[in-house]
């Protein structure tokens, strides 16, 4: 039976996702059944929409006996409606420190959870952190020049 394009991309894009250890952890667990926490499937979908459709994404996400449908598609809704970036490896561990389930399963390694050095995005989420850092820089000169002479 031959595959459908769709298929043959998601399935694609849940091989890209295994290439990053984090992202195959949660993979493995949302397939298991188990619940990896409010930030885990945060940190999930944020990272995954790059690489599967909507579809398969809420379906991956419902594995999760505490995300039902409702949850899984307002969770989707926000990180498209917000466009959040791909969290950074300081963001991951800070979303773990407030759950059970370890997003990162291995946080003493340094190249642990950073999705940048395993993963490849669209060109665009690169632009984004670099609008986001070059205000962020502007807005610290500001906050600085407005203090005045130290």
């Amino acid at each position: 039976m031959a595959r459908t394009s769709k298929q043959r991309r998601s399935s694609s894009g849940r091989e890209a996702l295994r290439k990053n250890g984090m992202m195959a952890h949660l993979l493995d667990s949302l397939d298991a059944g188990e619940d990896i926490g409010h930030f885990g499937r945060l940190v999930f979908a944020m990272v995954a929409r790059y690489f599967m459709d909507e579809e398969e994404l809420r379906q991956t996400l419902v594995q999760d006996p505490a995300c039902d449908e409702h949850q899984a598609l307002s969770l989707i809704e926000q990180v498209k409606q917000r466009d959040y970036s791909p969290p950074r490896r300081e963001k991951v561990l800070q979303f773990q420190a407030q759950q059970e389930f370890p997003i990162c399963p291995n946080a003493e390694d340094p190249d642990a959870c950073n999705v940048y050095k395993d993963l490849q995005f669209p060109e665009s989420v690169y632009e984004h952190i670099s609008e986001y850092r070059e205000q962020k820089a502007h807005a610290h000169e500001e906050d600085a020049s407005a203090a005045g002479p130290a």
